[in-house]
C-alpha cells in the first residue's frame, strides 16, 4: 500500500510540474536575433505563436506552433537557468571578423529581463544550444512554407 501512495504520490507531483512549465512558457517573451550587414532575423515567442521578421523594416511573419513543438519548447525553457543567462560565454568568435551575423536571446519574464551575451548566430554556448535551435527551427519553417 505504501509503494502504490507513493507511485501515485510521484505520478500527481510529475503532472503538477508539468503544469508550473507550462504557466512558467505562458507567462514569458523569447526573443531571438541575429544581424550583419547582410542579415537580419527577429524571432519573438509568445503564447503558442512565433513572429519572424527577415527584413528590418519588414513586417512579421506569424505562426502557430504545434502542440509537439510546444511541449518540446516547455522542457527546453525548464532547463535554462535565467539567471546565469547574462554570464554565458560564446564558443566562437567569427562575428568579430563577419564569419557569422551577431546573435542574442532575451527571455522576458515576470517583469525581468534575462539577456545573454552577443554569440555567433548558429553557435550558441552550450546552456541555451538546445532551446535556440528549436527557436531557430521556427524560422525554417516559416521559409519553407
Amino acid at each position: 500500500m505504501k509503494i502504490l501512495s507513493l507511485l501515485f504520490l510521484t505520478l500527481f507531483l510529475s503532472k503538477g510540474c508539468e503544469g508550473d512549465a507550462q504557466k512558467k512558457i505562458e507567462a514569458a517573451q523569447l526573443i531571438y536575433t541575429a544581424n550583419s550587414r547582410g542579415f537580419h532575423q527577429e524571432i519573438i515567442i509568445e503564447k503558442h505563436y512565433a513572429n519572424i521578421k527577415n527584413d528590418r523594416k519588414g513586417k512579421p511573419t506569424q505562426i502557430k506552433i504545434s502542440d509537439t513543438d510546444w511541449k518540446e519548447l516547455i522542457r527546453l525553457f525548464k532547463d535554462v537557468d535565467l539567471d546565469k543567462i547574462k554570464d554565458l560565454k560564446s564558443p566562437t568568435e567569427k562575428r568579430f571578423y563577419d564569419g557569422a551575423a551577431i546573435a542574442n536571446l532575451k527571455i522576458n519574464y515576470e517583469g525581468k529581463s534575462y539577456e545573454s551575451q552577443s554569440f555567433d548566430h548558429g553557435f550558441p554556448p552550450d546552456a541555451i544550444k538546445k532551446i535556440v535551435t528549436k527557436i531557430n527551427s521556427f524560422a525554417k519553417q516559416n521559409n519553407e512554407n
